[in-house]
């Protein structure tokens, strides 16, 4: 069975691109405060930006704030970028940014809605109530889940910069002992390292906080980074890629949304930043030739 992330690095491949196209949308870029309007808005954004896209997230709660009708939105665009993935004779994959975590009963349940119910491709979930609260996506062997390791957000820093000491036996400890004391947000990358078995676990880290995505692949040189934050929020394409890229040169998604959806022509916003990602890729294989 194929894995989620054999599935997006053949995307990746066909396309040419690491762009991940986020569709967020804000009540303020749209015409009405509706669900018809948000699939609209989104229905648009996939048509323009579908053949530069290595993977579209969705933001949930832009959806789920309009009740059942914005949830029947959500599930509509999803199928039409299942649409523009035979159109373009190459599936774009989806991931559903909704950062779920519970106890594993509910868990269990969240992952059915995503996968079964919407269709998704992969999910965002938050790690902090600990494996048995992930483990019920990971059933789900050709789905994805990002679990938030440094996120993008001001306050990260609150919680996820706390040092740790992990000597205590833990999971992770028995995985790396090379230091007593380390941020969180390490000991949760080092945490999916561990637990990635089946090759359908990767990271959120925020793209404006470079040295957080170099810390993150220090920890972890084989996983997926989700890097969203380019744009409003201070993220730079360039540092992220710097920071985050493989040795092969995958290894990171950088997530772009109002920098795209609010471009007088969001096709070519898309072709632009592919290409730049593309050029920056290039830049890099040469230097260290």
């Amino acid at each position: 069975m194929e894995t989620f992330f054999s599935f997006l690095t053949r995307r990746v491949d066909d396309c040419s691109s690491l762009l991940c196209v986020g569709l967020d949308p804000h009540p303020a870029d749209l015409p009405s405060p509706t669900a018809q309007a948000a699939r609209e808005f989104c229905m648009r954004l996939v048509k323009a930006a579908a053949p530069f896209a290595a993977a579209f997230k969705l933001n949930a709660a832009f959806f789920e704030m309009y009740g059942a009708d914005g949830w029947a939105a959500l599930k509509e665009v999803i199928q039409a970028i299942q649409v523009e993935s035979d159109r373009l004779g190459s599936r774009i994959p989806v991931i559903l940014d909704a950062k779920r975590s519970d106890i594993a009963s509910t868990a269990e349940a969240y992952a059915r809605s995503a996968f079964l119910q919407l269709a998704a491709d992969a999910i965002t979930l938050n790690p902090y109530l600990g494996r048995d609260s992930i483990e019920p996506f990971l059933g789900y062997k050709e789905k994805g889940v990002f679990l938030l390791c440094k996120t993008s957000n001001p306050g990260s820093s609150d919680v996820q910069d706390l040092l740790v000491t992990t000597d205590n036996g833990s999971q992770a400890d028995r995985v790396d002992r090379s230091s007593s004391a380390v941020p969180l947000f390490i000991h949760i990358a080092r945490l999916a390292r561990s637990w990635n078995s089946g090759d359908n676990i990767g990271l959120v880290v925020g793209a404006n906080q470079p040295e957080s995505i170099k810390k993150v692949r220090s920890a972890v040189p084989d996983m997926w980074i989700l890097a969203p934050g380019v744009g409003v929020q201070g993220g730079d394409i360039g540092l992220a890629l710097a920071a985050g890229l493989r040795k092969d040169g995958k290894g990171l998604l950088v997530n772009v949304s109002r920098g795209i959806s609010r471009g007088g022509n969001p096709g070519e916003a898309a072709a632009r930043l592919r290409d730049e990602i593309i050029s920056i890729q290039y830049e890099m294989s040469r230097k260290k030739k």
